[in-house]
């Protein structure tokens, strides 16, 4: 009974996931509004009643969209909770922190740069969009703010740079704007874009970097 269990709930999140892919894909391509759900249910392989039964309506389907997209998985488990932040928080120097830092960045914005863009002009458009993020901090804000706090209080960190100004930094290099103006717009594949960031970041927050040319990475 208990495989019978498993065996139905594991085709429940492969649906779910399925139905999730196809309305990214969807969503990007064109645009929130233009996207009926039954394009989204040929695409997923699903009848249309299936993305109701799962999602009840279209804005709830975004929600979950922009979530997975963020965290990669429907696992519960937020951000600053993810194995990669453990590595930026439990780094030894700065530099390392720096590092994990920004390859965990490039990892999420691979999946949500472009779904975050499309989010943005959905809302702009649709009221009912707004209000699956009510007025709160910024939480991409908050996530950067905690890896710049632990990462000043790292060897190897500028002895001038505060959390504050560490956090403003980061969040102005490490944004899904930005990251796409470089990768889709000007075509930079996502490795030239960390090595950018890191060297780049280096010379804001590391003490002494390394001569031009000879990043650490």
């Amino acid at each position: 009974m208990a495989e019978v269990k498993r065996s139905r709930d594991e085709k429940s999140r492969e649906t779910r996931r399925r139905i999730i892919d196809a309305a990214g894909a969807l969503f990007v391509e064109q645009g929130y509004g233009a996207t009926k759900l039954q394009e989204i249910a040929d695409r997923a392989g699903v009848a249309v009643q299936t993305i109701y039964f799962v999602f009840r309506n279209k804005p709830a389907l975004l929600k979950a969209l922009v979530d997975v997209a963020i965290a990669g998985d429907d696992d519960p488990v937020p951000t600053m909770g993810r194995p990669w932040f453990a590595e930026v928080t439990g780094a030894p120097t700065a530099e390392a922190a720096l590092a994990a830092l920004i390859a965990g960045t490039r990892g999420t914005l691979e999946r949500v740069a472009a779904i975050n863009e499309m989010a943005k002009a959905a809302a702009a458009t649709n009221p009912e969009i707004k209000e699956l993020w009510p007025d709160q901090d910024d939480p991409r804000y908050t996530v950067i703010s905690t890896a710049a706090k632990s990462l000043v209080e790292k060897p190897g960190v500028r002895p001038a740079v505060s959390a504050g100004e560490a956090a403003d930094v980061l969040y102005a290099l490490l944004s899904p704007e930005l990251f796409l103006v470089l990768t889709r717009d000007r075509a930079w594949p996502p490795d030239r874009w960390e090595r950018w960031a890191y060297d780049t970041l280096r010379t804001q927050l590391l003490d002494d970097p390394a001569p031009d040319g000879a990043s650490a990475r």
